[in-house]
């Protein structure tokens, strides 16, 4: 099922992309609209009404159908962290994929979906690395930001939804951030969309098989934190070297060599020391 106005769809290229996809995601609506909130926001709500209304009837199957929600115009757009995310029109690709996972552990899900960006479109994985936990990053050595991650997830009945945001930057936005444009000069956010989301849900049906361990070594490839010196909020490790992936970091302490961290909040709240991160 596709949603928006006849001239939005063909500049899209919505039905193309439904076609592609709907094999892989029985049931997929695409919607397409001018000007939103927030994407993630949207597709969040819908969710908790359906939620909602399930505790006073059974949730029907298709209360649960894959969403892809397509904003021109995001204009609340969220980050991790609550930060704010920044998009413009024409010059923003920003959207949203509600879908149900069965499997148990999501371990390492924004990591797949960063990847998957990335091959799709760096497919020679000259210009684009992973940052964890959920961004996209130039290789150019600038330190710049061309997309980011947000995975929201929600429980309606006895299943769980993951709404899985991305935000890119296909045109500057800024002198500190990236842009596709850079490496895909005329590129669009139709032509990125349509190009990226075949890869996403293929990765995204591996992931609910196979877990995130399928796609580590791909990962470790572009992940452009790996080998890096680093400060922790952990007083018993303040310094080490970030040789792990998914939500175990190795720390390299000077006082207890090769200690696992596996918690997540301690891994989230690891700062190097060349990328400073501040709510």
């Amino acid at each position: 099922m596709m949603r928006a106005t006849s001239p939005t769809l063909a500049k899209w290229g919505t039905p193309a992309l439904w076609e592609t996809l709907s094999p892989l995601l029985p049931g997929l609506s695409i919607e397409v609209v001018e000007s939103i909130a927030s994407t993630n926001a949207e597709l969040v709500e819908r969710l908790r009404v359906v939620a909602s209304s399930g505790r006073d009837r059974h949730v029907r199957a298709d209360d649960l159908n894959p969403c892809l929600l397509v904003a021109e115009q995001q204009t609340q757009g969220r980050g991790r962290l609550g930060r704010t995310w920044q998009s413009a029109l024409g010059a923003s690709l920003t959207f949203s994929l509600s879908l149900p996972l069965q499997r148990a552990d999501w371990s390492g899900l924004s990591l797949v979906v960063g990847l998957s960006v990335a091959e799709a479109l760096d497919p020679d994985g000259q210009h684009l690395g992973l940052k964890w936990p959920n961004d996209l990053w130039i290789k150019d050595g600038s330190q710049r930001k061309l997309g980011g991650i947000l995975i929201e997830a929600i429980g309606v009945g006895a299943s769980r939804v993951a709404v899985i945001g991305v935000g890119l930057n296909i045109q500057s936005l800024g002198q500190n951030m990236a842009s596709l444009s850079e490496f895909h000069p005329g590129a669009s956010a139709p032509w990125a969309l349509g190009r990226l989301m075949p890869v996403l849900v293929q990765r995204l049906l591996r992931f609910e098989q196979h877990g995130f361990a399928e796609a580590a070594e791909a990962f470790a490839q572009r992940d452009i934190l790996r080998g890096r010196p680093l400060t922790t909020t952990d007083p018993a490790c303040p310094q080490g070297l970030a040789e792990g992936w998914m939500w175990t970091v190795r720390w390299s302490c000077g006082a207890r060599p090769g200690r696992i961290a596996s918690s997540v909040a301690r891994s989230v709240c690891a700062q190097r020391p060349w990328l400073t991160e501040r709510p």
